[in-house]
């Protein structure tokens, strides 16, 4: 607790985190109550900022939330007009057919969009109705009630020195206090880890399994571009070293989005997800679609993948867990915000209910029994045996048994599956094993027109960190780096890290030292979740830090 008092604010719900649960949630208590005083912080510079999705919207949420959204000019403006996908080899491709995959597979209807962008028209939204939107606001710390529950956050503190100690420009932040707080940190959110932490919100439910998600938007020759469709690949180059796939989806402008995730339980800790993403722009299904265009953006984030068996308990005394803050991807639909919609507007219903009836500061019950009974449980159960399938069988089993499994989950009140529901096991830090155990893996070296290096790269996600502040990565110990990491499992975080954030440094033959280039820090959380000592914790730094993503 900093020496300097902190003001304090006083507010109905307070929400971390501008994105479309956070956004949502604060809209649809403005629109049950209009009196009510709600606030959102959002650490990015502005609303949108840290947003990064692939995205293929289903409007299921919106629809819901804002039913007139098109005559309000919400940034949906790319109906997907085809579902391709493809089993990728390295010289070709096998087209996989529509017919047999189960309806909630179908695009139809979806929309092609920057959440971004989205995310800033809702702020919009939001603000008409008179929330207090505040960006450029890192949520540092919980603040706790008297009885142990959470009663609000820090936020806003700034001028911390690179020791810690207080600069001559500090700023203390400011306590903004809530009968109820809603955390909609996104994935691995620092906040949402101490609170599933302290109140033990995952015992009884299967770890968390993660994907990272790599992005880069394209302007590509206008003959080749169709805009509305969409294509996902599998296989190559991944193959059996890990799961994972791409997209590649046209919007507006000539603009392609080309993404590529890599699941984060991957064994061999040679395994390096960016340039397995670099790799795959030279495939010649896609280094033909590419051929005289320009790279014009990149980003990175990690993907809640543990799905409906994975979902921690949402509610503790005073606060909640939104969206990805829990784990609301349909993993095969590759699709989460939705349901991060649906999570905020029923966490927004629960809470009014509850001030309405004179109560604060206790679990909003009936929030996590409509998530898990209501539509964003039932969009999960159908598919919750993919993941587990892939990441213990391989493609073809979740491919084939999987899809069964799919279709037998969507029969409606005939509903059934026919494996019941497969538990995930390890977490994707255990998954990794000795680098001994695997053979090292070769790259070729990025071309700098189809593939680039990791530093180049990051240039393009605008990323900023004021240099004269704490470290936002931590090491619970410093030495385990180099003592344990580097000869058990050859440094894996210099690889894993989608930013070149992590460095083993040799000079004039002393040994080597581990550096952290915070600076590049893309805000993706890999580091926290794929540590296999997990001894790196990402915390937030200051507001206004990080990615500055323009149409992610």
């Amino acid at each position: 607790m900093a020496d300097q008092a902190r003001e304090t604010m006083e507010y109905d719900v307070v929400i971390v985190g501008a994105g479309p649960a956070g956004l949502s949630a604060a809209i649809r208590l403005k629109q049950l109550d209009a009196d009510l005083d709600v606030v959102v912080l959002e650490k990015g510079s502005e609303v949108g900022a840290h947003i990064l999705s692939g995205a293929v919207l289903d409007p299921v949420g919106l629809n819901r939330l804002i039913p007139d959204w098109k005559e309000k000019g919400a940034p949906l403006n790319v109906p997907v007009k085809d579902d391709n996908f493809y089993l990728l080899g390295e010289g070709g491709k096998v087209r996989i057919p529509n017919f047999p995959m189960p309806p909630l597979m179908n695009n139809h209807g979806n929309y092609i969009v920057s959440m971004g962008n989205v995310c800033r028209w809702m702020a919009e939204q939001a603000e008409e109705l008179g929330v207090e939107v505040f960006p450029g606001m890192s949520c540092s710390e919980l603040v706790y009630a008297e009885d142990g529950g959470i009663k609000g956050v820090v936020a806003g503190e700034f001028g911390r020195n690179p020791d810690g100690t207080e600069g001559p420009n500090y700023e203390p932040g400011m306590e903004l206090h809530g009968k109820y707080v809603f955390l909609g940190e996104g994935v691995r959110g620092s906040l949402s880890k101490q609170v599933i932490a302290k109140f033990d919100l995952a015992d009884g439910h299967e770890p968390q399994k993660y994907g990272l998600g790599m992005k880069e938007i394209w302007e590509i020759d206008p003959d080749k571009h169709s805009e509305g469709s969409v294509t996902h690949t599998m296989g190559w180059p991944l193959g059996k070293n890990a799961g994972g796939g791409s997209f590649i989806y046209h919007l507006e402008n000539n603009q392609v989005y080309v993404g590529f995730v890599v699941h984060l339980n991957y064994k061999n800790p040679h395994l390096y997800p960016y340039m397995e993403f670099q790799r795959f722009k030279h495939h010649p299904m896609v280094a033909e679609l590419l051929k005289g265009g320009k790279r014009v953006a990149y980003g990175a984030r990690a993907i809640s993948e543990g799905g409906y068996q994975s979902m921690p308990k949402m509610v503790a005394p005073g606060v909640a867990l939104l969206g990805c803050s829990v784990g609301m991807v349909n993993v095969p639909r590759i699709k989460g915000n939705h349901n991060a919609m649906l999570s905020g507007m029923a966490a927004a219903e629960a809470a009014y209910a509850a001030i309405k009836d004179g109560r604060s500061g206790d679990e909003l019950s009936d929030y996590e029994a409509e998530v898990r009974n209501g539509d964003i449980g039932e969009d999960l159960k159908k598919v919750r045996n993919v993941k587990p399938l892939w990441s213990k069988h391989g493609l073809t089993a979740s491919l084939t048994l999987g899809g069964l499994d799919m279709w037998t989950n969507s029969l409606g009140k005939l509903s059934f599956s026919i494996i019941g529901t497969l538990k995930h096991g390890k977490s994707d830090a255990e998954a990794t094993e000795p680098a001994d155990k695997h053979k090292k893996l070769e790259y070729p070296k990025p071309d700098g027109t189809l593939s680039f290096d990791r530093l180049t790269n990051v240039s393009f996600s605008m990323t900023n960190h004021e240099e004269n502040q704490p470290a936002h990565l931590k090491l619970k110990d410093a030495s385990i780096p180099v003592d344990v990491n580097l000869p058990k499992y050859a440094g894996p975080s210099a690889r894993y890290c989608p930013a070149g954030v992590y460095e083993f440094v040799e000079e004039d033959g002393k040994a080597p030292r581990f550096q952290i280039n915070f600076q590049n820090c893309v805000h993706c959380k890999t580091c926290d979740i794929k540590d296999p000592s997990q001894n790196i914790v990402w915390t937030t730094p200051q507001g206004g830090d990080g990615p500055n993503y323009p149409n992610m």
